[in-house]
């Protein structure tokens, strides 16, 4: 379901494998959600959670000092987009979590289908065509 298409390639390529790593761990949540044979998904999630915003962390890292290194003007608001993404991932109510495990996970995946996308197609695009 979660994959880098041919879209979403930006032509920097250590920008195009940080995006596609955020991809398969977009991924395993989806086959996460539809693994009938584990009945107790709380450990996964936390998992999952905790690597995309390790992961994130060093992408947008990565990213910015990519954009600073072109001298990008719209740095500071993209790195606003940033902020609100890890702390989209720190506000995470692991009591709520337990409660509804595929509740979250269907909440992960719709908020990450459309920040990936999004972000990707008119975000970060926007660094790439000047």
């Amino acid at each position: 379901m979660f994959e880098m298409k041919q879209d979403y390639y930006l032509g920097v390529d250590a920008m195009d494998a940080e995006h596609k790593k955020l991809f398969e761990i977009a991924e395993s949540a989806y086959q996460l959600l539809t693994d009938d044979f584990i009945a107790d998904k709380f450990d996964y999630i936390v998992k999952i959670i905790t690597e995309l915003k390790e992961y994130t962390e060093v992408h947008f890292a990565d990213e910015e000092a990519y954009m600073e290194s072109i001298s990008y003007k719209k740095l500071f608001s993209h790195k606003i987009e940033h902020h609100e993404f890890i702390e989209k991932l720190n506000q995470v109510d692991w009591d709520e979590v337990e409660k509804d495990q595929e509740k979250t996970i269907l909440n992960l995946l719709e908020f990450l289908n459309q920040w990936l996308v999004n972000h990707i197609l008119y975000t970060d695009k926007l660094y790439v065509s000047i």
